[in-house]
């Protein structure tokens, strides 16, 4: 019997790919997904969502696409925008399915895109550019944004941006270079780590959806450890859940407890904090048959 099977699973259920069928609506996410929503609806030019490492931006930026009504929505994704300005306007008109000439310069490739943006207008067609890793974004790059931004109707701007980001953006826009961009964005939410509840429910949402049918896995001391040991970012609670059960499964047992967390969190390098259970053994992978 393998892993999947010995807890009736149809897939594992604590990966870190972000997959939007396993999106958990906790308050914070929950919160930012309808900031987005309204955001967008209301015309607004830039948005921007924060987050420490592992609290679920790309998560987020994914079920945002997959919510988006793709009749009157046309979406770009750009997952790293560390580019020089000529470069982000290329894989701009890349997402937007233009298939312009890669030797174009500068120039041509705004007027290319702004070309674009008007005729897509025209069609009742909304623009959504979702900037993944935006703290990584160069300052000229991000002015260069800004000026595809500039056209707009007497309603609302032609491209909407969403800037993804870890909270060194928020220091990148403090630049003076940047202040016009920075009084743009009129709507913006930083994402929150899980608390000890929403990591319970977390745990839960993630083993049903899936395909666990059976009785409560995550014991109240095992709920605790995972926690302790993550923090609350759901990036570390995958990878610890994941090795706990791992362990779980090597025992041939049913009920996750807290020893099983605490070897999983000694396992984990970016879960262990000093001094916490480092009397602990370390994780054993091996199962007796």
């Amino acid at each position: 019997m393998n892993y999947l099977a010995h807890f009736g699973l149809r897939e594992p259920p604590f990966g870190i790919t972000p997959d939007t069928s396993f999106f958990y609506p906790c308050r914070s996410s929950q919160q930012a997904l309808n900031t987005l929503l309204v955001a967008l609806d209301n015309g607004e030019g830039f948005i921007k969502i924060t987050g420490e490492v592992g609290t679920g931006k790309t998560m987020l930026c994914r079920k945002l696409l997959a919510t988006l009504d793709e009749g009157a929505w046309v979406s770009a994704y750009v997952p790293n925008p560390n580019l020089e300005p000529r470069a982000l306007l290329f894989a701009v008109a890349e997402e937007l399915g233009l298939g312009l000439d890669p030797a174009l310069d500068q120039y041509r490739l705004l007027k290319g895109v702004t070309r674009a943006l008007l005729d897509l207008a025209r069609m009742r067609r909304r623009v959504v550019l979702c900037m993944d890793e935006s703290q990584a974004m160069p300052l000229e790059t991000l002015e260069a944004l800004r000026l595809i931004t500039n056209l707009e109707t007497e309603k609302r701007k032609l491209l909407q941006v969403v800037l993804f980001g870890q909270p060194e953006l928020d220091s990148k826009l403090d630049s003076e270079s940047v202040r016009q961009l920075r009084q743009r964005i009129t709507f913006q939410h930083n994402l929150q780590a899980l608390d000890e509840e929403e990591i319970g429910s977390y745990f839960t949402h993630r083993m049903r959806t899936a395909g666990y049918a059976g009785s409560a896995l995550l014991t109240r001391g095992a709920r605790t450890a995972l926690f302790q040991a993550s923090r609350g970012l759901p990036r570390l609670i995958n990878i610890l859940s994941h090795k706990a059960l791992f362990l779980l499964f090597g025992e041939d047992g049913n009920v996750l407890e807290k020893q099983h967390v605490r070897a999983a969190t000694l396992d984990t390098p970016a879960a262990q904090q000093p001094g916490r259970w480092s009397w602990w053994p370390s994780l054993d992978w091996g199962r007796a048959d």
